[in-house]
């Protein structure tokens, strides 16, 4: 976290990267528009899904038919993943594919960023560094290929507006994240940091004791993802698959 604009939002730099974990989406042709959701329970109206906000998005601009868009919820909610900003991208870029709109990629890009800031991140799907409120994107040589990743989510709801009131700004970091990104993984520990733990651990101490358990599973870096709940460890090998209680999302899979 940088520092807070004008505009109100915060100007952020930070890392993005999908990770192996994520719902399902489908769309097809049908003779009426449906939107049918399953899986976890979104508690939202259709109005504000962001999936439908998408659609909505596309039909104001292109000819576009009935459709069926079935989204399965897998990802939790609210836990710094971006499934939210995730579900809304693909939506935009399921329905550029199957109604052979022919929307770039940059098009697409700006439409999403329309729904949220983290949208424009999903339609390319790479590594990529984020700026301004996060919609800023460019490039990161970066390769987690043979690493495994442990995510645990405990269902502590920590809003974002909560998260934003708390961080307290870093004034003191002399290098970019994508020049800390560049060194050896086990480095990242010691100057690879959320500025968002700091107000997040203090008020939920359970996250903190999560990520210091992530380090004695042994994992090579450990962190809090965006605002919170969600805890993910990277690992040279394969990590134990602990029990937790029956609240926890726990995901473990390798890039």
């Amino acid at each position: 976290m940088l520092f807070k604009r004008e505009d109100g939002y915060h100007e952020i730099e930070t890392c993005m990267v999908a990770i192996p974990w994520y719902d399902i989406l489908e769309i097809t042709l049908s003779e009426e528009f449906q939107f049918i959701q399953s899986g976890n329970v979104i508690p939202s109206s259709l109005e504000d899904n962001l999936c439908f906000k998408g659609y909505k998005a596309l039909k104001s601009n292109y000819s576009i038919p009935n459709l069926r868009i079935h989204l399965r919820k897998q990802l939790p909610m609210g836990a710094g993943l971006g499934g939210g900003s995730a579900d809304a991208a693909y939506v935009l870029k399921g329905i550029n594919e199957l109604c052979d709109l022919k929307i770039s990629n940059e098009e697409l890009r700006t439409i999403s960023a329309t729904l949220g800031s983290d949208c424009p991140f999903f339609i390319e799907n790479v590594p990529q560094l984020a700026k301004g409120r996060g919609e800023l994107l460019s490039p990161l040589q970066l390769n987690l290929a043979g690493y495994w990743i442990k995510v645990i989510n405990p269902g502590i709801h920590v809003s974002t507006k909560e998260a934003y009131e708390g961080v307290v700004l870093n004034n003191e970091r002399n290098q970019s994240i994508s020049a800390i990104l560049e060194k050896d993984i086990h480095l990242w520990k010691s100057e690879l940091v959320n500025d968002f733990e700091k107000s997040v651990f203090k008020s939920h101490p359970q996250l903190e004791n999560l990520k210091n358990d992530l380090y004695q599973e042994g994992a090579v870096y450990a962190a809090m993802s965006g605002s919170g709940s969600t805890l993910f460890g990277l690992f040279e090998n394969e990590p134990n698959d602990l029990k937790y209680p029956e609240y926890f999302n726990v995901f473990i899979g390798k890039f």
